[in-house]
């Protein structure tokens, strides 16, 4: 067997070991990643280098641009998020040797991350893979201070493609050994809330994540935070000021899944308060209030019959509001996208399973 061969054996049995759990997946986010600011938050490209030091002057992180792609931002994430749960789900079933370079086929990437399957879908995938190969990260976060490490989120990615019929074979992407380590170290990922990919705004993913980290285990009392420290880590561009007039307008909307926001005045600037919404519920808020009313748009329900033609859409609804009834971290930020995609992974549980 020539050494292509071997190679393409190798891939297509990771493709056999994971492919069946693909629509399952359970999400796992690195955790040294949820609070310091290692990414842009805007989509437009960045190239403003992010530069913190922690309050206590041990933490330094140092984030740089490359001139042709821009920095990575907080929606390429998503594909390092993907990969987090891929060598999650390994880990859990017991397999042994998990590789540091990881094969997938973009489709199913797209799907789990709740992106569209478009040529466009595919040409901005590939951008965001250039721009976590190409963006520079230095940091000593991991090593309490006494030396400081440099990584690009990815070593280098391939797209494989059959010649014959120039139909993609798959992906390959090697993982930086930095965050490789930290997803085999023992507790070294959290779970998210496969809602996250809902969130539009690059503030609010950055905020999840930040109240996924420490609100998450916090209990009833939840974890507090000065808008200035907050600002401060998460990298943002732009001035405080704008920082916390968005801020106060994301706490006012209270929509993140699966985590209360209040803001308490405190001296001169205001304290954020993050809290579980199952660990401390608040029948009263709009947000918690299971909304048995709420129906997706007719437009919504007119591109499900398109795409998805023979499900019956209403009885669909009914399973995903009995779905939603089950857990309140469920309840979506966008509610048609939620419903969309809960059509879209029955149809294709069921196309599979026929």
């Amino acid at each position: 067997m020539s050494r292509r061969a071997r190679n393409q054996a190798y891939i297509d049995e990771q493709f056999d070991l994971f492919l069946p759990f693909v629509s399952d997946l359970a999400l796992r986010d690195q955790r040294e990643t949820m609070e310091r600011p290692f990414f842009s938050l805007a989509k437009n490209k960045r190239l403003k280098p992010i530069d913190y030091t922690s309050p206590d002057g041990k933490i330094h992180v140092y984030v740089s641009a490359n001139p042709d792609y821009g920095m990575a931002t907080i929606w390429d994430l998503d594909i390092l998020i993907f990969m987090a749960s891929m060598i999650s789900d390994m880990r859990r079933r017991g397999i042994n040797d998990i590789p540091q370079t990881l094969h997938f086929m973009p489709y199913d990437l797209l799907r789990v991350i709740g992106r569209p399957t478009t040529g466009r879908a595919y040409q901005l995938l590939g951008q965001a893979l250039d721009r976590l190969q190409s963006t520079t990260v230095k940091t000593n976060i991991r090593a309490n201070g006494r030396k400081e490490i440099t990584f690009s989120w990815i070593d280098s990615y391939t797209h494989l493609v059959d010649e014959r019929t120039e139909r993609t074979r798959g992906m390959s992407v090697t993982l930086a050994r930095w965050f490789y380590d930290g997803l085999m170290m023992e507790g070294g990922v959290l779970s998210i809330d496969r809602s996250y990919f809902d969130i539009s705004g690059g503030r609010e993913r950055w905020l999840y994540r930040v109240a996924r980290k420490h609100a998450g285990g916090a209990g009833e009392s939840g974890f507090r935070i000065a808008l200035p420290t907050l600002f401060e880590k998460s990298g943002a561009e732009g001035s405080y000021r704008r920082f916390k007039f968005e801020l106060l307008a994301i706490a006012k909307r209270d929509a993140l899944p699966g985590y209360r926001l209040q803001i308490e005045a405190s001296g001169a600037e205001p304290i954020l308060r993050m809290i579980r919404r199952d660990a401390f519920p608040a029948p009263s808020s709009p947000r918690l209030r299971h909304s048995h009313t709420h129906a997706p748009t007719d437009d919504v329900c007119a591109r499900l019959r398109v795409d998805f033609p023979g499900w019956d859409v209403d009885e669909l609804h009914r399973q995903f509001e009995k779905w939603l009834a089950a857990d309140t971290r469920r309840l979506p930020v966008d509610y048609d996208r939620a419903f969309y995609g809960f059509v879209r992974r029955h149809h294709e549980r069921e196309h599979r399973s026929g």
